[in-house]
């Protein structure tokens, strides 16, 4: 019912920049947090950057590049993201701490969106 869809990734260069959007849909929401995360090949899952009613946190590898917002109905959260790096090569999936009309809350994922930085 919850359906997170990420779209954005892109082959870039170094120095370039991207706009990741996740668009949530579902019945009945209520969204208490949202972040972007991301994971390259043998790498563990990390924190890029998450956002709540009234806070972001970011990853110190984020900081002072990329920047996350939602829209005020939660409909779609971004990740903007300057001067990319090399290593910032990684598939980025959004996830949600969401609690659904029926109750039950969980931590949804979507299915990531590819991001690769050329040197």
């Amino acid at each position: 019912q919850v359906q997170l869809v990420e779209s954005g990734g892109d082959l870039v260069q170094a120095g370039g920049s991207l706009r990741l959007s996740c668009a949530v849909s579902g019945s009945r929401l209520t969204i208490y947090s949202m972040g972007w995360y991301r994971q390259g090949p043998g790498k563990q899952r990390e924190l890029v950057a998450g956002i709540t009613r009234d806070s972001t946190y970011y990853d110190d590898s984020a900081k002072g590049r990329f920047t996350i917002s939602r829209d005020s109905a939660w409909n779609t959260v971004y990740l903007r993201m300057n001067s990319l790096r090399p290593e910032d090569t990684a598939v980025y999936l959004c996830g949600g701490d969401i609690v659904t009309g029926s109750g039950g809350g969980n931590r949804y994922w979507g299915h990531g969106t590819q991001v690769t930085v050329s040197s």
